[in-house]
């Protein structure tokens, strides 16, 4: 009999023993503030830790339709803080960098301290369900839990900051394209593929009138310090630019010049490509801040507007519209990111629908003309060196090309065809010469045939 009067007693005891905790438990939410026990559970986690000591943030490549800047931050900043023991990096250069560059490698793993807390990132890396030929990438940024508020206030943003100070040390000017396209209508954010920009001009080495490029020059610089100005007048912080003149006259050297002055990327959009105003949509929202827009040889794109995506994209009904482009302009979605140029080139501007002209839109215009006097000495400079514009056949060449209408290519590359100076002015004399001796025979010709087509007329009369 006395097992069982044991095991009643332990019952008994246990029953107790609830119903007391259970009674305090009541008495503690009756009596203490909840943000006193919410305190008392603070300094437990704080110093005993709990279940789950760690917690985990995932960074993801984009953010809804555009890039996620902590992930480009974290991309920067981990080039810094790379270890020995880190197993596999990759390891990259390109022509115009000194250095060779190395940076974290997919499912690496990457440790930081940070005000003594001990923080460890990895590179996942994955492929698309729907696309097997795209990767996604994320950053998995792990630490003891009871730093998190820490870690989002002060560590974040010092790698944000970190970042950019790095960015601008070693920036170099990039030029983007469409890598891809997806005419999915309910797809993520379109992908834009980069190089670097390669290309060397400079307002320096720009053939074109001086008093225009410092115009344009004082246009850009009072375009990014007006920050304050564009948010106190309610206006997006963009500036649009229309580039138009013949071929060869300079319009890719200008926006060339524009970047590398800037220090902005380009983005060069090709609306053949583009078959709806949603995937305009994705291409534009996946650009970055600080960067030039360029949308080349705009009059022969016009014919694309209003284009049906029909069956073969997607079976969407969808479609490209001048009234979706220009929405991204000037509309609600110019809005979307800061600090942007817009740049429209073309030939013949009289072909552009007027609604793409007006300020707000394309706010400066500028001709890119035939090569004039001055164009021409900054070429020579340029080309022969300074002592070039002081030959006689210079000076006679200056007269000619006064009349003439010439490009600012056709004079670069007859500079291009030797070494030694005299020779070379000669050469571009007389390809000067002979180009307006044509120029005066395509002229005769049709004078001659306006003249057998009136005598024509006034026979059949």
């Amino acid at each position: 009999m006395a097992a069982p009067q044991s095991v009643s007693a332990v019952f008994s005891a246990y029953a107790s023993f609830a119903t007391t905790m259970m009674l305090i438990r009541s008495l503690t939410n009756e009596l203490l503030p909840a943000k006193f026990i919410s305190l008392l559970s603070s300094i437990y986690v704080y110093f005993f830790g709990s279940l789950s000591s760690q917690t985990k943030f995932v960074i993801d490549e984009s953010s809804g339709l555009s890039p996620n800047e902590v992930f480009q931050a974290a991309d920067i900043y981990l080039r810094t803080i790379i270890s020995p023991s880190t197993d596999i990096l990759k390891v990259h250069k390109t022509a115009r960098q000194q250095n060779i560059t190395l940076s974290i490698y997919k499912d690496q793993e990457i440790s930081d301290y940070f005000q003594n807390i001990h923080l460890q990132w990895q590179l996942v890396c994955s492929n698309d369900s729907h696309d097997t030929t795209t990767e996604k990438r994320h950053f998995e940024l792990s630490f003891p839990k009871k730093f998190r508020e820490r870690v989002v206030d002060f560590y974040l943003p010092y790698v944000l900051k970190t970042a950019k100070e790095v960015e601008e040390k070693n920036k170099v000017v990039k030029i983007f394209s469409q890598e891809c396209n997806d005419y999915d209508d309910y797809a993520g954010a379109a992908t834009w593929g980069s190089v670097n920009l390669d290309h060397p001009s400079t307002f320096d080495t720009l053939a074109v009138d001086p008093e225009l490029k410092q115009w344009i020059i004082d246009d850009l610089d009072r375009f990014v310090r007006r920050r304050d100005f564009y948010r106190k007048v309610g206006k997006a912080w963009k500036r649009g630019y229309l580039l138009y003149g013949p071929p060869g006259t300079g319009k890719s050297s200008l926006i060339a010049a524009m970047a590398n002055y800037l220090k902005f990327n380009i983005y060069d959009l090709d609306l053949t490509t583009i078959y709806s105003n949603s995937d305009l949509r994705r291409n534009l929202l996946a650009t970055r801040n600080r960067s030039i827009l360029v949308i080349e040889d705009i009059d022969c794109s016009v014919e694309i507007q209003n284009r049906d995506s029909g069956e073969e994209y997607g079976g969407y009904n969808n479609k490209f519209t001048l009234s979706g482009m220009l929405n991204f302009i000037d509309g609600l979605w110019s809005s979307v990111g800061d600090e942007r140029i817009i740049i429209f080139t073309t030939n013949h501007k009289e072909k552009l629908d007027p609604a793409l002209l007006r300020p707000g839109r394309m706010d400066v215009h500028i001709h890119m003309s035939y090569c004039s006097r001055k164009g021409l000495k900054v070429l020579a400079s340029n080309y022969l060196g300074e002592e070039a514009t002081e030959h006689d056949v210079y000076r006679e060449i200056e007269e000619l090309i006064g009349d003439m209408e010439v490009s600012p290519a056709e004079i670069a590359e007859e500079l291009m065809k030797g070494e030694e100076t005299e020779a070379v002015l000669g050469g571009l004399l007389n390809f000067l010469k002979h180009k307006r001796e044509e120029k005066r025979k395509e002229k005769d010709e049709e004078e001659e045939e306006e003249e057998e087509n009136v005598e024509k007329m006034v026979t059949e009369k």
